[in-house]
């Protein structure tokens, strides 16, 4: 009886891992021919498509499996990570004119305090103007200048003249009228100084820089 029983013990431990390992064989194989199961590439993966793991609870690779095949739910120090665009960075806002200094002779005639129609000086006028677009500030001030041919008070009232045509050309283009201060320096703060000498078209020529126009925002915000 102990020879027998032997032997059934000895056929059985042959059989049984036998009949095991088909089984597993079988699964694998129904797995593998089964196109509604969703397998993870280089894992072991149960009937349902879900990857084993191991006592630790670390998924069971595949002889194939290579770090390439890594996914974060089994190794997310390998696998890669989708890479989210950053977004552009916000273009910088123009920054508000705060100092600009006119040439007369590009707005006005020699000896006239009325603004020359077009022409570069207004459309500078109006850049400056589109630059102060919702900018809070506190006051503009606008101050003419002139050279030093003429009278002192007639200079004076010249450059007055032309610092007022400028404000009501900005006030014009929808700034307030009481956020710009018009004044005239005549020739009290002259560029050339005693530099330019002789006269007629000479002196106008070399005397040009002092006649300006200086537009100045303060109190930026």
């Amino acid at each position: 009886m102990k020879k027998m029983s032997a032997k059934n013990t000895l056929i059985g431990m042959i059989l049984i891992p036998a009949m095991f390992s088909g089984s597993v064989l079988a699964q694998i194989i129904n797995i593998d021919r089964d196109p509604n199961v969703k397998k993870a590439e280089g894992y072991n993966v149960d009937d349902r498509g879900v990857i084993t793991r191991n006592s630790t609870g670390l998924c069971w690779h595949t002889g194939y499996w290579t770090p390439a095949m890594a996914i974060p739910e089994c190794e997310p120090d390998l696998a890669k990570k989708p890479e989210v665009a950053a977004a552009p960075p916000a273009p910088a806002p123009a920054p508000a004119p705060k100092k600009v200094t006119l040439s007369a002779d590009a707005l006005f005639d020699f000896d006239s305090a009325r603004l020359k129609p077009g022409g570069h000086g207004i459309q500078t006028l109006n850049e400056f103007v589109t630059g102060l677009q919702n900018v809070q500030f506190d006051l503009i001030t606008v101050v003419g200048h002139a050279d030093r041919i003429g009278s002192d008070s007639y200079n004076h009232k010249l450059s007055h003249q032309r610092a007022e045509a400028v404000k009501a050309h900005l006030v014009s283009k929808g700034i307030d009228s009481n956020k710009i201060a018009a004044s005239g320096k005549g020739e009290t703060e002259s560029i050339t100084g005693n530099t330019c000498q002789g006269h007629g078209k000479a002196l106008k020529d070399c005397l040009a820089p002092d006649r300006r126009v200086d537009i100045d925002v303060q109190g930026i915000k």
